[in-house]
């Protein structure tokens, strides 16, 4: 849980690195509070208005987290355009958010498994 709460703290932070596992603990989180969400504006019968303000709320904290998660792979932020590409965009996306950190030290800051 401390991983979806850090990268809601950091909800501006661009620069740095993200593990693989705070990028996709985030992710498996935030799916689940988006499923909750969407079974709560059923039961409330909102529409989707829980739903819409939970996703517009973590908008920001989920580019910066891929951004973060790109940077530690050594890829520029503006990689994330490639999800503008319908499916093989977002494969590539996804074979990215899977790859390993770089084990040294990169423009983007330290090794982040180091400090763990």
């Amino acid at each position: 849980m401390h991983w979806y709460l850090d990268v809601i703290k950091n909800y501006v932070g661009f620069s740095g690195r993200a593990t693989r596992t705070e990028f996709w603990v985030f992710t498996l989180i935030n799916v689940i509070v988006s499923y909750v969400a969407i079974q709560l504006d059923y039961l409330l019968g909102s529409g989707k208005l829980i739903y819409y303000l939970y996703t517009l709320a973590v908008f920001l904290p989920s580019l910066a987290v891929s951004i973060r998660r790109l940077h530690d792979i050594g890829r520029t932020g503006w990689w994330i355009l490639l999800a503008l590409i319908p499916i093989l965009g977002w494969i590539v996306l996804l074979i990215y958010d899977c790859t390993d950190s770089q084990d040294k030290e990169n423009v983007y800051g330290p090794y982040p498994k180091a400090s763990v």
